[in-house]
């Protein structure tokens, strides 16, 4: 079992289950858009965000990025980050028929992936030593952002590096951020380039 120091943030009473059979932390439920009426549960998730810190994990449907940008919004100050899991198409076992766009919530997603997932994040690894951050810059020189295609070619990259497709090109340089050094990402942009032409 993955132990964690972060309060993780999920969405419902399922995704609480489905992580505390692989997690050792503090996991709190939204309850879905009931945050948004919550202000004690709202409290709460700012103290674990100025004292351990949290992490937001919530469906890849429009619904989970509302959610968790209402999160990132609500709470202004503390160490926030971001887990994200990939565009997984399918019905979770124990509903009678898909979500509205089809895709798996984190109770769906298999605990490889999940734990990955917390990998991706930069929880599970040891702490890298400080190096050059990926910039936006970075981004509009690779072409994955303000060029021609660019919203494209992003997607086409966060694909293959399992993440999420509605990733803004903000969020994804955080992800970015977390996942690998500036190098490590030129490099892979080199590759990604050279296979498209």
């Amino acid at each position: 079992m993955l132990q964690v120091k972060q309060a993780i943030i999920v969405e419902g009473k399922y995704d609480k289950i489905k992580l505390s059979s692989l997690v050792k932390a503090v996991i709190i439920q939204t309850n879905g858009f009931g945050i948004y009426k919550n202000q004690e549960l709202l409290e709460l998730i700012r103290y674990y965000a100025r004292t351990t810190g949290i992490l937001i994990l919530t469906d890849s449907d429009r619904a989970g990025f509302q959610i968790r940008n209402y999160i990132k919004g609500a709470v202004p100050e503390g160490d926030v980050r971001h887990l994200y899991i990939p565009d997984v198409f399918g019905k979770e076992k124990r509903k009678v028929k898909p979500s509205a766009e089809g895709k798996l919530g984190v109770e769906g997603i298999e605990a490889d992936v999940l734990r990955k997932a917390f990998q991706k994040a930069g929880i599970l690894t040891e702490e890298k030593p400080v190096s050059e951050p990926i910039t936006k810059t970075d981004l509009y020189l690779t072409g994955f952002s303000g060029t021609q295609n660019s919203a494209e070619k992003r997607r086409e990259f966060q694909k293959k590096l399992g993440l999420p497709s509605m990733l803004s090109a903000s969020s994804l340089l955080e992800v970015l951020n977390s996942m690998m050094t500036r190098e490590e990402f030129l490099n892979m942009a080199k590759k990604e380039a050279a296979s498209c032409s």
